[in-house]
């Protein structure tokens, strides 16, 4: 874990609070969204023990990115202490990493369910419950006035929330990419947690038609904050 993703885990940078659909909602510079009104702590595609589904396939990764994964967001809890926690599906990187979590990191992620409601979005790398675990699955649930789901409905939707396309975005001209929320007010695509995901610009096409594109903007996670950018400003790749 960098000094970096824990500062932003620790609260040391600043969130940015929005209106979605409505509803009051903070992005947080770690990349959890909480919902103040709910008491509910929002986190998408963890895709924990990613590592040892690739070595089942013969391709080697360091084996830390599950316990580097559940450390950053054992720091979001302990800030926010939330009564919910609602993990937008990819949670898992396959259909076996539940049911083969080892001892340590399951007693880990134990530990953050206790005494919180956890609820568990299905998401295509895990459509099944995980094995063990506890919680509650879903295909998707409303809570408030939002609604969480893992893949973004095709159009434009009204206080959807969702994970899957790992959104990163790039001002024009100048920087590096960097994870975001997309959003438009209306709905938002939140940024992958996991240590070892990647990210797919919001220019890309696989976005197009998901947002009113006068209002969408690209929430971009800074070295001190959040930065909201309009997506005319900014650039592919």
């Amino acid at each position: 874990m960098n000094a970096l993703a824990r500062r932003r885990a620790q609260g040391e940078c600043e969130a940015l609070e929005i209106s979605l659909a409505g509803e009051r909602v903070a992005c947080d510079p770690s990349g959890v969204l909480y919902l103040p009104g709910e008491d509910c702590l929002v986190v998408s595609d963890l895709h924990l023990e990613k590592g040892a589904a690739f070595a089942r396939r013969g391709m080697l990764l360091p084996p830390y990115d599950t316990a580097a994964t559940l450390a950053l967001l054992t720091l979001c809890l302990e800030r926010y202490r939330p009564a919910r926690v609602v993990c937008l599906g990819d949670s898992f990187h396959d259909r076996k990493g539940a049911a083969l979590m080892p001892a340590g990191e399951r007693d880990r992620l134990a530990a953050l369910m206790a005494g919180r409601e956890w609820i568990w979005i299905a998401g295509n790398h895990d459509p099944e419950p995980p094995v063990g675990i506890g919680g509650e699955t879903f295909g998707e649930i409303t809570i408030g006035g939002l609604t969480f789901r893992h893949e973004p409905s095709v159009g434009v939707r009204r206080g959807e929330v969702s994970g899957h396309l790992h959104p990163v975005a790039r001002l024009a001209g100048r920087g590096s990419r960097r994870a975001c929320f997309a959003t438009d007010g209306s709905r938002m695509i939140l940024p992958s947690f996991g240590v070892t995901t990647g990210g797919l610009n919001v220019l890309d096409r696989a976005f197009h038609g998901l947002f009113d594109a006068s209002r969408a903007l690209a929430c971009m996670i800074g070295h001190s904050g959040i930065y909201p950018v309009r997506f005319g400003a900014l650039a592919a790749g």
